[in-house]
């Protein structure tokens, strides 16, 4: 059951130490979302958030946030162009705990909110671009994940390599991802700070600028490009196209030339993996909805032979080649009624 206004603006009271709040608005409740959370507005002014987790994997995110926000120093801060929440404080309730940041000003952003100017578009790129050329030393003092560009490749080929098993993954898209990743001029890239969970409600937005980032929880050192794949699911190219100019503006070093090409494909592996996820579950009903996702991908990639994953497109595998790399994978069971009603109680349960 949701956790009422009164409920949140006691707790926060509880959190924050001298803290008078005279007004609450509900931001979402435990019935449409994942946290019970308010605006607080205290006396004088100031505004603030106030987060109970309402599930074990809600709670395990605010945790990982709050670990990020705190690496986040106040230099760090500082050569961001946009605002990070800042913690000011936390009590426990039932078996979890509220925390609360203060208010960043902004409206939730959209792929939509991509075309509504140029400004706007670079400002993305911008802010991207400044999390990126954060010192590694932010990441490495707080103890917090490392990744290196092999490491990288790796996680990828194993996504490949498990959707591969499933059978139902179409052969031209696992040509195309092969070579991509077998492709070694696709992988020399400098890790950087990423933020590890971006997508467009990460943004607030105001105006033609963005104003804030959020759900920090997956901060790390790792591969810029997963941080940028998300992009592909926008409508107009150009709109993608302003948010990479942007980013090469504002990011420190060289540009990295291979950039959009690995966000591309690390996009066509978040299908790949949602493949995994309901073959994992035995539901037929997202592994029918990946199939199709997977089959207009391979259509659209043949018609767009011009446009490779892979830097130097090498030789090009004849179906038998792959469909004998196929043959030595294994494959799971077909699912059956037992299972369908298995993962019915799983979701349930969830």
């Amino acid at each position: 059951m949701a956790r009422s206004s009164l409920t949140l603006a006691a707790l926060a009271t509880a959190a924050v130490a001298g803290l008078d709040v005279v007004s609450t608005t509900p931001i979402s409740t435990g019935l449409t979302g994942r946290f019970d959370s308010a605006l607080l507005t205290a006396r004088g002014g100031e505004q603030l958030i106030i987060r109970v987790p309402t599930s074990q994997e809600a709670e395990t995110e605010q945790s990982g946030d709050l670990v990020a926000l705190r690496a986040l120093t106040t230099g760090s801060r500082g050569r961001l162009p946009f605002r990070a929440p800042e913690f000011r404080g936390q009590a426990p309730v039932g078996q979890t705990r509220g925390h609360v940041y203060d208010f960043i000003p902004g409206a939730p952003a959209s792929l939509e909110s991509l075309d509504h100017s140029v400004e706007l578009a670079e400002s993305f790129g911008l802010a991207i671009a400044a999390v990126h050329s954060l010192p590694t030393s932010v990441i490495t003092d707080a103890g917090l994940p490392v990744f290196s560009a092999s490491e990288s490749v790796r996680a990828a080929t194993s996504v490949k390599d498990r959707a591969a098993s499933t059978g139902r993954v179409p052969v031209d898209l696992l040509t195309r991802w092969s070579l991509a990743l077998d492709d070694s001029a696709l992988w020399q890239f400098q890790p950087a700070v990423i933020h590890g969970s971006l997508g467009p409600e990460s943004f607030l937005i105001s105006g033609e600028r963005v104003t804030g980032i959020l759900d920090w929880s997956n901060l790390k050192v790792g591969d810029p490009a997963s941080d940028l794949y998300w992009l592909s699911s926008v409508t107009r190219e150009e709109s993608a196209t302003r948010v990479f100019s942007g980013y090469n503006v504002g990011r420190a070093g060289p540009v990295d030339r291979q950039l959009r090409k690995r966000a591309r494909l690390y996009a066509e592996l978040e299908i790949a993996k949602w493949l995994v996820h309901g073959s994992d579950l035995r539901d037929a009903a997202i592994v029918d909805d990946a199939v199709g996702m997977l089959n207009g991908l391979a259509s659209t990639a043949q018609a767009d032979l011009v446009n490779p994953l892979s830097s130097d497109t090498g030789r090009v595998l004849a179906v038998d080649e792959v469909e004998a790399m196929l043959s030595q994978t294994p494959r799971r069971e077909p699912v059956n009624a037992r299972d369908h009603a298995n993962a019915a109680r799983i979701s349930d349960d969830d």
